[in-house]
């Protein structure tokens, strides 16, 4: 069967005279398509285990598929659901509502400053809008989405998603989506969202009732067996739904989560190199890598990869924490900084002792700077801490905000979480909305994850863990601004409007001219930028003043130099 044609398609395809319904099924032998209002209908079976039906029937229509008197399911490729992931699905048309800014083609990658956003925290997709003007004025110019889609109850910290096509319904209607990308647009933000095709949560995910070769049993994931992305329908699947953010939602960019657990490099450049022959549009593809694969970056496939490296290297030498996978970085990280800064990854092929000792990464000096994305911090590193701590709490500001210029200043993609740019004090957890048995299993799962800590090595303060299921553990998790906002948004707007005049714009040619560690919490990068201007930026984390370049710099933190500082210099070549 040829990939896409009709009976590869997934999900309901608006005709004519109603509305065409497919399934894949093969474990089933007959299937029923059942419509809110109407009979139920047996579905025709046809090659490779495809099902389909039409109906009279069109947008709004409620839907499920009947696979016994006591299974109903809701359609894996649903648009959007009716009563959650174990409800009605409804038939949707994205081309229903009007674009204001159909003529928008998007940002250059190197104008990039992405802010991380959890759209059920900031209160659905309409209450995300309502905060783009101040994101602009602050000179963010690409938001990141964390996952959008049907995840099991009302919230969820955005990986626990079970029904990859279809926006929560707690977050607002798919129109609702389409009119946060269109504001954004009119404001010149560009949108990324966070997609996650290496598993699925787990309330509401039916297909291992009929479909038991979307997965590879035997291929072990932290979520069970990996994903058989080599079986042409679950191909399909997940490149179909790629293109549907972005040519129904009009979404800029994607940044694919977790791809080490997919584990098919065909399959990753496959996706790439279909998506960019069928967005309508161009628009940048993101990974999230721990092999740290610089080939595939090499070959253009993919604009980049977050870079896990600059964070753990930082928050080292920001907090002194060496657990977990922060050890790999303990010894000599402002040596390792300088890799990063001069050559993209830390680890380019060396053994981890995270990683059991096994081998980590490709040599990556032969990259441009804007193949890595940066942060300081980010829903993981804050999310999966047992108490959801924030940098602000965890370091000293005056290094915090040092950290903060090398960040918006460096010629790496600069991500940010939302409540960095107001110094937000409020943790950031994970958080579920689970019932009954699973809450149980996954708040003591949650605990028993930290009983390697030392911190957490008595049961007692295991319990002190919020329970990811309470409501209380989501209502703190909003960003509530610092005590120094003012502060903090002045520096973060002024720091980016110095990179949206004299970085940004030559970012694309800039290479590095090597890096160095000049103490042992200190280092002096290079850069030489398009426009045949260096830039310099000197980062001192330590105790013990260091040498800087001489001249004025464009932007400092405390004095060029001195313990706690950063500054950057712009000079000609």
């Amino acid at each position: 069967m040829e990939a896409g044609s009709g009976l590869m398609r997934w999900g309901p395809e608006l005709t004519a005279t109603g509305t065409t319904f497919r399934l894949w099924a093969p474990d089933r032998t007959a299937v029923k398509l059942e419509i809110d209002g109407h009979d139920a209908v047996a579905m025709t079976a046809g090659e490779g285990g495809w099902f389909t039906a039409d109906a009279p029937v069109g947008a709004g229509a409620r839907y499920r598929f009947r696979l016994s008197d006591n299974l109903t399911v809701p359609d894996p490729a649903s648009r959007a659901q009716d009563g959650g992931v174990n409800g009605w699905s409804v038939v949707v048309n994205p081309a229903a509502r009007p674009w204001r800014n159909a003529d928008w083609r998007g940002r250059p990658w190197q104008d990039m400053v992405i802010q991380e956003v959890h759209v059920g925290l900031l209160g659905g997709f309409n209450g995300v809008a309502t905060h783009l003007p101040a994101m602009a004025d602050l000179g963010i110019t690409a938001i990141e989405l964390m996952p959008v889609n049907a995840f099991g109850g009302t919230r969820n910290w955005g990986y626990d998603g079970v029904l990859p096509y279809a926006p929560a319904e707690s977050y607002g209607p798919p129109q609702a989506l389409q009119a946060l990308v269109d504001r954004a647009h009119e404001l010149g933000i560009s949108v990324f969202l966070d997609v996650v095709y290496n598993h699925f949560g787990p309330d509401g995910n039916y297909l291992g009732e009929y479909a038991s070769g979307f997965f590879h049993p035997e291929v072990k994931t932290p979520w069970g067996g990996a994903v058989a992305v080599d079986e042409e329908p679950v191909k399909r699947f997940f490149i179909d739904n790629a293109l549907m953010w972005l040519n129904d939602y009009r979404i800029d960019g994607l940044r694919f989560d977790a791809v080490h657990a997919i584990n098919n490099d065909a399959f990753l450049d496959t996706m790439a190199a279909e998506i960019r022959a069928k967005a309508d549009r161009p628009v940048h593809l993101v990974l999230e890598n721990e092999k740290n694969d610089a080939d595939r970056l090499a070959r253009g496939k993919y604009d980049a990869q977050w870079n896990d490296d600059f964070h753990n290297v930082l928050h080292v030498l920001l907090t002194g924490e060496k657990d977990a996978y922060y050890s790999d970085f303990a010894d000599r990280p402002a040596e390792r900084l300088a890799r990063c800064l001069g050559e993209g990854f830390v680890y380019q092929g060396e053994g981890s002792a995270n990683h059991d000792g096994k081998r980590r990464g490709k040599p990556s000096a032969h990259l441009p700077p804007t193949a890595f994305v940066s942060f300081l911090q980010n829903h993981d590193q804050i999310g999966n801490r047992a108490l959801g701590e924030r940098l602000t709490l965890l370091t000293d500001p005056a290094k915090l905000r040092a950290a903060t210029l090398l960040l918006l200043l460096g010629p790496q993609i600069p991500l940010l979480f939302m409540g960095d740019e107001s110094g937000s004090q409020t943790p950031f957890l994970f958080f579920t909305d689970f019932h009954d048995e699973l809450a149980d299993a996954v708040r003591e799962g949650r605990r028993g994850e930290f009983a390697k800590f030392a911190a957490f090595a008595d049961p007692d303060k295991r319990e002190a863990i919020p329970d990811p299921n309470d409501r209380s553990t989501f209502d703190q998790s909003r960003a509530e601004p610092g005590p120094d906002t003012d502060a903090w948004r002045t520096l973060y707007r002024d720091l980016l409007a110095l990179r949206c005049g004299h970085i940004a714009p030559y970012l694309a040619g800039a290479t590095s001219l090597g890096a160095e560690a000049v103490g042992d919490a200190a280092v002096v990068a290079l850069w030489r930028l398009a426009n045949d201007t260096v830039l310099t930026i000197a980062l001192n984390l330590g105790d013990t003043a260091i040498p800087v370049p001489g001249g004025k710099p464009i932007a400092a933190t405390g004095t060029p130099g001195a313990p706690a500082s950063a500054a950057a210099w712009i000079d000609p070549a």
